[in-house]
C-alpha cells in the first residue's frame, strides 16, 4: 500500500528532520525550506493530502504560501505551525476555512499524527 503524502515548510532545517524523522514510517514526507519550494512539491507531486506550514518564514510567510497552495490544490488539508500564541490572522484563516487549525512549536508528534489519521480516514470514505 502507498504511503499517503505530505509536505512540511519550515524554514528551520532542525525542525524538517525532526518532523521527517517522526512520521516517515507512517506517511511520505516531503519537506521544504520555503513556501517556494513548497509550491513546487505541490505542482510537482498532485496527490499531497495534508500540508503543514510554519508561519514565521522570510520571503513568504505561512499563510501567503497556503493562499498561493490553495489555488492550485484546493482539496489538501493545510495547517499552520507557530511558535507564538494564535494571531487574529491565524484565528480568521481557521474562521474562514483558509487552515483547519494550527499547532503550537514546540510540536506535539501524537497530536500532529492525530489528526493528519482524521483527515486521511476522511478522504478513503
Amino acid at each position: 500500500m502507498n504511503k499517503t503524502k505530505i509536505l512540511y515548510v519550515d524554514d528551520e532545517s532542525i525542525n524538517l528532520m525532526l518532523f521527517e524523522a517522526n512520521l516517515e514510517k507512517k506517511y511520505h514526507v516531503f519537506t521544504a525550506s520555503d513556501g517556494l519550494s513548497g509550491l513546487n512539491i505541490i505542482n510537482s507531486e498532485g496527490d499531497i493530502k495534508v500540508v503543514l506550514s510554519d508561519m514565521k518564514m522570510p520571503v513568504m510567510n505561512g499563510l501567503e504560501f497556503i493562499q498561493k497552495a490553495r489555488k492550485v490544490s484546493p482539496h489538501i488539508c493545510y495547517y499552520i505551525l507557530t511558535g507564538f500564541e494564535i494571531s487574529d490572522e491565524i484565528q480568521q484563516a481557521i474562521n474562514i476555512g483558509i487552515i483547519r487549525r494550527y499547532f503550537k512549536k514546540p510540536f506535539n508528534m501524537n497530536e500532529i499524527s492525530s489528526e493528519i489519521e482524521t483527515v486521511i480516514n476522511g478522504f478513503s470514505k
